[in-house]
């Protein structure tokens, strides 16, 4: 199926792409305790495969699968000690690996701490993904600079400050890259009568060398069949330009955490900015939108669901971004303005997984599609296609055709 790049900045016309994070069961941290949440199963592979298949029958682009290096905490310190909240959770690459097999449109986008993990590691193993996807892998791109987490690998003596994470983070990702384009296409032959297996000619070192990493390659992994799977990352606004600039360097999807159209579209305005003067300007750049959700059949039941969860909860829960309480009908009408903050999706938080994502799968798709603002079918067979950006597909370092010697 043929994929052609998008452009730049997405027009106002082109049909709204939908994300949802998973994460436990769900955003809430009472949402365990709700009728049909099913906590004995959180860390089963039947949950995790259940929820990706509800948002595949939504026709949702993809999923994001939360992850982290320490235990849940309410505290930025370290951990809380409270026993009322999930704490726990499974490997989000290997959870993707696991739903993968058992899903046929949908993008798997698992969460990965840069600031912890080598970017070799993490080049084969979305690599793998995305062989085992059939082309609908991504990763999302995280930094923590918490004291607590840095104790579990000693790898440094003191955290980095919060412009060195985004520095690194980025590097990371440019390895991560090269890794992928190390092989081309056609590297291995697989000729049996010969004894080849692999053009050694078609492995390359990829020779990085920066502050952060010094990595020789080749991968271990051959070329994904996206060529470069999806990157995401956080624009968060506390974060101010470093986040800004990851996202604009580094992605292909950003998230935006606004929270209103007024600074949705600054923080968009900015990014572009920022990635025009990296010299990235042309190339496509998805902005998404991230909001917790939740939904009912009508806005007071929506909003009274919310104040119990807060009250089995202890107290409010602290966001970082939007919260949407009301009707599918609702949220459609709010997706819609913060379009035209130059917004070309969302990434939607279920407050209860066991009851908001089926109420954006069978209700807010629904009234998308009524107003033409979303699919009705899939209509890509990979990750990079269902979002209208090109597969590359040739990578950096392969052979210009030209230049091949001939026969």
């Amino acid at each position: 199926m043929s994929e052609s790049p998008s452009p730049a900045v997405p027009p106002s016309s082109a049909p709204l792409h939908l994300a949802v994070a998973l994460d436990g069961a769900g955003r809430h941290p009472a949402a365990w305790r709700e009728p049909g949440a099913r906590p004995e199963a959180l860390f089963t592979a039947r949950y995790w495969a259940g929820a990706v298949a509800e948002a595949e029958a939504g026709l949702l682009d993809f999923v994001t699968f939360e992850d982290g290096l320490a235990l849940q905490s309410s505290s930025p310190d370290g951990p809380d000690g409270r026993t009322d909240r999930v704490r726990g959770r499974l490997d989000a690459v290997l959870t993707a690996a696991r739903v993968a097999p058992l899903t046929r449109h949908i993008g798997l986008v698992p969460g990965v701490t840069t600031t912890h993990t080598e970017p070799f590691h993490i080049s084969k193993a979305v690599a793998t993904l995305d062989h085992v996807s059939r082309g609908r892998a991504g990763v999302h791109v995280q930094v923590s600079g918490q004291p607590h987490e840095e104790r579990h690998f000693g790898r440094r003596p003191a955290p980095l400050s919060t412009a060195e994470l985004y520095e690194e983070a980025g590097d990371h990702v440019e390895v991560v890259r090269r890794l992928w384009d190390s092989w081309e296409d056609d590297a291995e032959i697989r000729d049996v009568a010969t004894g080849r297996f692999v053009d050694r000619a078609k492995l390359h070192y990829i020779d990085f060398e920066g502050r952060h990493f010094k990595v020789r390659g080749p991968s271990i992994t051959p070329r994904p069949p996206q060529g470069q799977p999806l990157v995401s990352a956080v624009a968060a606004p506390g974060d101010g330009e470093d986040a800004y600039r990851l996202v604009a360097r580094s992605a292909d999807v950003g998230y935006v955490r606004a929270g209103g159209t007024g600074e949705a579209r600054a923080a968009v305005e900015a990014i572009r900015r920022l990635r025009v003067a990296a010299g990235t300007g042309t190339e496509a750049l998805h902005l998404f939108g991230e909001l917790t959700v939740f939904l009912d059949a009508d806005g007071p039941a929506a909003a009274a669901r919310k104040d119990r969860l807060d009250a089995l909860a202890g107290h409010p829960r602290a966001e970082d971004f939007e919260v949407f309480t009301g009707t599918p009908a609702g949220l459609a009408d709010l997706l819609e303005e913060r379009r035209a903050a130059g917004l070309s999706g969302f990434r939607l938080h279920p407050g209860v997984i066991a009851h908001d994502l089926p109420a954006v799968t069978r209700g807010l798709v629904p009234e998308l599609q009524r107003r033409g603002l979303f699919r009705t079918a899939y209509g890509a067979d990979t990750l990079r296609g269902l979002l209208g950006l090109d597969r590359h597909p040739a990578g950096r370092y392969a052979t210009p055709p030209s230049a091949t010697p001939a026969a």
